[in-house]
């Protein structure tokens, strides 16, 4: 069973919600308490130098508070430092494999970071958010639902970049191989959101993004 590391560091990982992670998930002013990793290896000072001290304790991921940590871990989708938007990056996709029932009711929380990543038009952050989206929607029972009416907040950058497939020489080859190839991103994360998004899915897509295609009418 993974557990959720938590470590005493010299930094927050990302302050964009207003206040740093401590001890208590309401306390706001010095880093006390900082969420570090997801993993089920034991992380070391030569792994991460900024780790200064021993771990203070392990708790089962499923324990958590996913409607303080699950955000949280969204806001870092943002990043680009590493070990930053790893730790970002790996504590949603560890969230979401293990959160079930936790994860619906956490549902409006995640929009605006969702949109916020979305909105920085950086192609890493953009291609981490889609698959974030892909693995969101199957996550748990009635999440692709959940989602619809948020599409009004998502879709639009989607809508911009969806036909951006080109890129110059044989840089499209590489991007297909690591899952960075936006439009494909894109594409893959509509059909998603229209498999599971329920009946209202597609007219709700088809609204934000015209030249989608339904995956289930055709």
């Amino acid at each position: 069973m993974k557990m959720a590391r938590f470590s005493v560091i010299s930094r927050p990982l990302w302050t964009s919600r207003g206040a740093t992670v401590g001890t208590n998930p309401e306390q706001e002013g010095e880093l006390q308490l900082q969420v570090c990793e997801l993993s089920t290896e034991p992380t070391t000072e030569e792994d991460v130098p900024f780790l200064g001290q021993e771990p203070e304790e392990l708790v089962e991921i499923e324990k958590l508070d996913y409607h303080h940590y699950l955000p949280l871990f969204f806001d870092g989708l943002c990043e680009t430092t590493h070990p930053y938007e790893f730790f970002a990056r790996q504590g949603v996709h560890d969230m979401l494999e293990h959160g079930g029932a936790k994860i619906l009711p956490v549902i409006p929380q995640l929009i605006i970071p969702i949109k916020n990543a979305l909105n920085t038009r950086n192609k890493q952050v953009i291609c981490t958010t889609l698959k974030v989206l892909q693995h969101l929607v199957v996550s748990a029972d009635m999440v692709g639902e959940a989602l619809v009416p948020y599409y009004r907040q998502i879709l639009p950058i989607l809508n911009i970049f969806k036909s951006k497939n080109v890129n110059s020489g044989d840089g499209i080859d590489y991007s297909q191989q690591k899952r960075e190839n936006i439009g494909d991103l894109i594409q893959e994360t509509l059909e998603a959101f229209e498999r599971y998004g329920g009946e209202d899915a597609f007219i709700n897509i088809k609204y934000m993004v015209p030249t989608y295609e339904s995956c289930l009418l055709n």
